[in-house]
């Protein structure tokens, strides 16, 4: 009850005030009741409680006064010191040596020393707390004690100072009046405040002005002692063509005495005076110098020559500076022109004496080049003049050795058998090497498939490899590529042959790797191999690294033939061997691009055997020697054969017997200039498509288009009698 008599609200005085008024009045009533001791004990408890809750809050509300007593006395304090660092700051800002002012982040001037603004009397003033920095801004730029630079407008000073304000950090120096200097910093505060120092530096700016005057006349002597120790000539001209400078060296190199320099002479004066001596040489003109010298534009450097005496040529050279003076050099080349001279005379002399030479190398490369091609047609004549004998002997020979008994006799007949086709492999890689070395062998690029080529190959060499005792394998593969395919198989059976002949024991490994757009074609062995400073000689016509191997061998012709044709053909070769481990032989070939495969290449020879009786072969050939060898040859296999040395006598002997033949083998080359190509045409038109083979020395891919045009076969010498079996047995069929 006494709680809801009492407002919380209510200092702690009037609270005490309304609790005695309380107890009193309780009291009171107490004494005058006539109630029961009972009831009034009660009320004197009640009073009790009451006097204790007076007392507590009596404490309470004395504490609370000791607090805020301390409060006002801390806070009295705060005020006391907050009063002694203000000034103590002011004393501080005061004591600084450069004008100091505080701007607020609202650009409103807080304080400032009173060196701040010292040097304007005019505004000084007016810098108090409260001015805004873009008022501030405007009574410097108005004030008359600000020196702006020639052609600069207090607007435009104003307006670059308020530009600057937007920087975090600017510094700068302004020019007073009086001839001195301010240099403004001005620096942004953490809270975007702005601090400005005001330095003077009128000392600095006197004493720098003093060292750079120093430093010009020490310059100055300088550059005078520089242009003395050049060994040209210097004349220095200002922008009014006044001389201004120049060396001793200058008057020696014109011939003018000290006296005529002097300061301050104009260009055309100077002109004037050394006229007489001098002249202008190169083709630049007098009008032209002067015309440079007088412009008041941007002028380029100008060079010329100019002559003095009878031989003496000075070089001038003219360049501007930028003050727009400009300066002069004069160079004696008298020495260099005269080596140019020199030099050109020797020049001369150098290019008659090449010209002369290089008549003589081109006589002498036409000259080589009659030679190789008078050698090449010599390889070529002499080639088919000696496999027409060649041919005879081997059809001679293989027709003793059916004929012969007796068992020694027929061994004799087969070694003589061998060395023939020993003569007839060289002559045929001396004829390669003669067409390659030539630069006429001809080339017919075509789609080919590696594997009837290495089918081919294997069916050739695995006999010969096995009779060695070596391990002979052809991995095949399905690749088409892009070569001459006369060329790739003479160049893969060179490798593959050689590989057999010098492997002793081991084996011989024959394989393709994918690469993309083209393939490895590679030749492994497991032979001596070959030392690295013999592997470019295994190259070289006529080089074998096995002195022991017989001409039956091979003369070392091979891989010279693989080199040349594959550099023919663009067919990168490689060779890796390590000696005692083998050798590998790789030629790089490009991928087809046709559209479908190649058919396979044709095997020579192959074919059914077939019964040659009471068939009838006209023979046309004018070597006796050889028509009568094959004439043998081919009655030994049961042919009746008609041989004949011309068209004319065949077509005679054919018109007289009245009969038509079943085949026709004839020579290329002819008497008088007759080709056996037109006797198997002329001979056709009489008696119809009859089967014909050419037979001929020459291996040019003319001549193969033109048996294929013509649908007839194709057999060179020195004759394969099975290739020219297989043809009848086709023919035949």
């Amino acid at each position: 009850m006494v709680h809801e008599l009492i407002d919380p609200r209510d200092t702690p005085e009037r609270q005490n005030q309304k609790l005695l008024k309380i107890v009193e009045t309780l009291m009171r009533r107490a004494e005058q009741s006539s109630d029961a001791s009972g009831e009034a004990y009660a009320q004197f408890q009640r009073a009790v409680m009451l006097e204790e809750e007076v007392r507590v809050r009596t404490r309470e509300l004395e504490h609370a006064l000791d607090l805020l007593n301390e409060s006002n006395a801390r806070l009295a304090l705060a005020n006391a010191e907050t009063e002694a660092a203000r000034a103590n700051l002011a004393n501080a800002i005061e004591t600084v040596q450069e004008g100091f002012a505080l701007f607020d982040a609202q650009d409103v001037l807080v304080m400032c020393n009173t060196r701040f603004g010292k040097h304007m009397a005019d505004i000084y003033h007016l810098l108090r707390p409260g001015l805004r920095f873009a008022d501030y801004v405007n009574l410097v730029a108005t004030s008359v004690h600000l020196a702006l630079p020639e052609g600069e407008s207090a607007e435009g000073w104003e307006a670059y100072r308020i530009a600057r304000h937007k920087d975090d950090h600017a510094v700068f120096n302004v020019m007073m009046a009086g001839n001195s200097w301010l240099q403004v910093s001005e620096h942004r505060t953490p809270d975007g405040g702005t601090v400005i120092l005001q330095t003077d530096i009128t000392d600095m700016m006197r004493l720098e002005r003093q060292e750079r005057e120093r430093l010009l006349d020490d310059q100055s002597r300088v550059i005078k002692a520089t242009l003395e120790h050049l060994n040209q000539g210097v004349c220095i001209f200002d922008a009014q063509n006044r001389l201004v400078g120049w060396n001793r060296r200058a008057g020696e190199l014109l011939s003018m005495p000290a006296g005529k320099f002097q300061l301050g002479m104009f260009f055309a004066t100077l002109y004037r005076q050394a006229a007489d001596s001098i002249r202008i040489l190169s083709g630049t003109r007098l009008d032209d110098v002067e015309a440079w010298v007088a412009s008041t534009a941007k002028r380029a450097p100008l060079s010329f020559e100019i002559g003095l005496g009878r031989d003496r040529i000075l070089a001038v050279f003219a360049q501007q500076m930028p003050d727009k003076g400009f300066v002069i050099s004069f160079t004696d080349v008298t020495a260099e022109r005269a080596a140019v001279r020199t030099i050109s005379q020797v020049n001369e002399t150098l290019e008659q004496r090449v010209a002369e030479r290089t008549l003589e190398l081109e006589d002498a490369l036409s000259e080589a080049e009659r030679a190789n091609a008078s050698k090449s047609r010599f390889v070529a004549a002499a080639s088919h003049d000696l496999l027409q004998p060649l041919s005879a002997a081997k059809l001679y020979v293989g027709s003793l050795e059916d004929d012969l008994q007796d068992a020694g006799l027929r061994d004799r007949a087969a070694k003589a058998g061998n060395a023939l086709v020993a003569v007839e492999r060289i002559l045929g890689a001396l004829l390669d090497i003669s067409k390659l070395d030539s630069g006429l062998a001809a080339i017919d690029r075509t789609a080919i498939s590696l594997g009837s080529l290495l089918d081919q190959l294997k069916d050739e060499l695995e006999p010969v490899a096995r009779l060695k005792g070596l391990d002979f394998r052809v991995v095949r593969s399905g690749a088409v590529v892009e070569s001459d395919a006369a060329y790739l198989r003479r160049i893969l059976q060179n490798l593959a042959s050689n590989a057999v002949r010098y492997t002793g024991s081991g084996k011989v490994l024959i394989g393709v790797r994918q690469r993309p757009g083209r393939v490895l074609l590679e030749v492994r062995d497991t032979g001596p191999g070959i030392p690295p400073e013999h592997q470019d000689r295994v190259f070289q016509e006529f080089q074998r690294l096995n002195a022991k191997a017989s001409p039956s061998d091979g003369m070392g012709l091979g891989l010279a033939i693989v080199e040349r044709a594959c550099r023919l053909l663009k067919h990168p070769l490689n060779l890796t061997s390590e000696v005692g481990r083998g050798t590998c032989f790789s030629v790089e070939l490009p991928l087809s691009t046709a559209a479908r495969a190649p058919s396979p290449l044709p095997v020579p020879g192959a074919g059914a055997a077939v019964p040659f009786e009471h068939r009838i072969v006209v023979l046309i050939e004018n070597d006796a020697g050889l028509r009568a060898a094959l004439e043998i040859t081919l009655d030994s296999w049961g042919l009746n054969v008609l041989p004949c040395a011309s068209c004319a006598e065949a077509s005679a002997l054919l018109q007289q017997i009245d009969i038509s033949p079943d085949a026709i083998i004839a020579d290329y080359q002819l008497d008088d200039g007759a080709l056996g190509t037109d006797a198997i045409a002329a001979l056709r038109a009489q008696h119809g498509p009859v089967p014909a083979c050419l037979v001929t020395a020459n291996r040019s891919p003319d001549l193969a288009a033109a048996c294929a045009g013509l649908n007839a076969a194709l057999l060179h010498k020195p004759i394969d009698t099975g290739a020219l079996r297989g043809f009848l047995e086709r023919a035949l069929t």
